[in-house]
């Protein structure tokens, strides 16, 4: 099959699980290529004018994927994103070519979570919609984001659940570990932006001694000390009084991300919206039980409460702190979960599983018939 990945505005964490879709799918022997525009700088302004920027990069997207396409017709085209939607489906069109649609956070959904409204522009929540309701399918990422595409008016039949993948050659028990900093400490570790939620596991660190954090995210780490939030949650540290159990590790390379992850003994997640789980999954696999305060997003599809990890339904420090107590303070279930983790991340996000319940997706809108099922028909 010809399958076509298109991302006019990709994320870095698009552009990560793109790549590991097309290797997976390409393994499997099928012509993958890749339509990737630029970083996603402009997607992040928020408002109209944001919107109106990416808009305006539609139509000369939609007429490199037309010019492409015209010399050599994809079987079916993937678009991630609903700028990239917007473009594939105008240059799909006379093509034949069916469009199977993906999203990252959908506008105007975080409210039924009990979120903070994120104020998206309507026009955005109207594309979104009308580009769900004219694709051939619509992967979601997890049960809650399908839920969010029945609201906005898919049809639930053309909707199926597909998740991250996760990298289970690299990201594996076994390998190197980066030293801890202090002997003897619990290390927690936490892969995400510098955003005010980190201050959630910053302040519950005062009722967990002996324990140090880690984050990884951010800015370089030669350039942390420019960055705002980085300067913010450095002081609440030193409010906290645990500014040296607090190593902000700045962005961290895919290279070198799984020996932190295995130095660890927990990975926390405190944002309040998940629309992956990407960081959480590779945590997962290199062996970590996770501590949740997301009620919202994938969390909930991934992390198994009391089996893979501990789900908690508020991020307040206290509940956080409790919650990592009885953890370290059983240390069975803490190796129970550990491998029960790892176990989990294999078995069910492997990217060899995650790819073949894609190009499911992909025969079922094209009629295309692998081999293998030929030959077993």
């Amino acid at each position: 099959m010809k399958i076509a990945l298109v991302a006019q505005q990709p994320t870095d964490g698009d552009r990560i699980r793109l790549r590991e879709l097309s290797r997976a799918l390409t393994d499997a022997g099928h012509r993958v290529t890749a339509d990737l525009g630029a970083s996603d700088e402009l997607s992040r302004t928020d408002g109209e004018a944001g919107d109106r920027e990416l808009l305006a990069q539609v139509p000369e997207f939609a007429g490199r994927l037309v010019t492409r396409w015209r010399r050599s017709r994809p079987d079916v085209v993937h678009a991630v994103g609903w700028t990239s939607g917007l473009a594939a489906l105008s240059a799909a069109r006379g093509l034949d070519v069916p469009v199977v649609q993906s999203f990252g956070p959908l506008a105007g959904t975080r409210q039924p979570h009990g979120l903070r409204p994120a104020g998206p522009p309507a026009e955005r929540v109207r594309l979104q919609a009308a580009i769900g309701r004219s694709a051939a399918a619509v992967l979601a990422a997890s049960a809650a984001q399908a839920a969010d595409l029945t609201r906005l008016g898919v049809t639930r039949r053309a909707v199926t659940i597909v998740p991250c993948g996760v990298d289970t050659t690299a990201f594996t028990p076994r390998g190197t570990a980066v030293a801890r900093a202090g002997a003897g400490r619990r290390r927690l570790v936490m892969v995400t932006d510098l955003a005010d939620h980190v201050g959630t596991a910053i302040r519950a660190l005062p009722r967990l001694p002996g324990v140090e954090l880690v984050v990884a995210g951010g800015p370089g780490k030669d350039v942390l000390g420019g960055d705002d939030d980085y300067l913010t949650l450095t002081a609440l540290a030193k409010a906290e009084d645990v500014y040296d159990r607090v190593t902000f590790a700045g962005h961290v390379g895919r290279a070198a991300l799984p020996a932190l992850l295995r130095s660890a003994d927990l990975l926390v997640s405190t944002s309040p919206y998940e629309p992956t789980g990407m960081a959480v999954l590779e945590g997962m696999a290199c062996g970590l039980p996770v501590v949740a305060c997301a009620a919202a997003g994938v969390l909930p599809d991934i992390v198994i409460d009391g089996t893979t990890g501990l789900l908690l339904p508020h991020a307040r420090p206290a509940l956080l702190a409790d919650a990592i107590r009885r953890l370290f303070g059983h240390p069975m279930l803490l190796s129970g979960m550990r491998l029960a983790a790892a176990d989990r991340a294999q078995s069910r996000y492997a990217w060899p599983r995650i790819a073949g319940e894609t190009l499911a997706v992909y025969e079922q809108v094209t009629g295309y018939e692998s081999a293998e099922a030929a030959a077993a028909a």
